[in-house]
């Protein structure tokens, strides 16, 4: 049964994990892109929060009617998210982040992977 759960919902706790420790890193110590840094930075949002809501859709079975509660889950991840970078030095927590990047990287992940599918399934 535990390893059923893990299969399923193992994805989506790691990709949490791997959003936290990102953010965690005070400004200080995150590399940076040149003319490309806002670009850079904010597409990893969208690719983040993209794989994220991916994880959750697989948490809940791949069902299609799952697809929402997957992209508000993301939705409430990206905002815990935010308001844990307010008490890392030189972090502030976004707003923009949330409405903007990472809303639109789970939609878009999610849409992304609904068009493969069905790319898929076509003979």
């Amino acid at each position: 049964m535990l390893k059923i759960w893990m299969r399923r919902w193992g994805p989506a706790i790691l990709m949490m994990a791997v959003i936290f420790i990102f953010s965690a890193h005070p400004s200080s110590e995150l590399p940076g892109f040149g003319i490309w840094d806002y670009m850079v930075k904010k597409g990893g949002h969208a690719l983040g929060y993209g794989l994220l809501a991916l994880a959750y859709w697989r948490g809940f079975g791949q069902e299609r009617g799952k697809k929402l509660p997957a992209w508000g889950l993301a939705i409430c991840y990206a905002i815990t998210d935010e308001v844990h970078q307010a008490f890392v030095p030189g972090r502030n927590p976004s707003g923009l982040d949330v409405l903007l990047f990472d809303n639109l990287g789970a939609l878009l992940g999610l849409l992304v992977w609904e068009h493969i599918a069905k790319r898929r399934q076509e003979p």
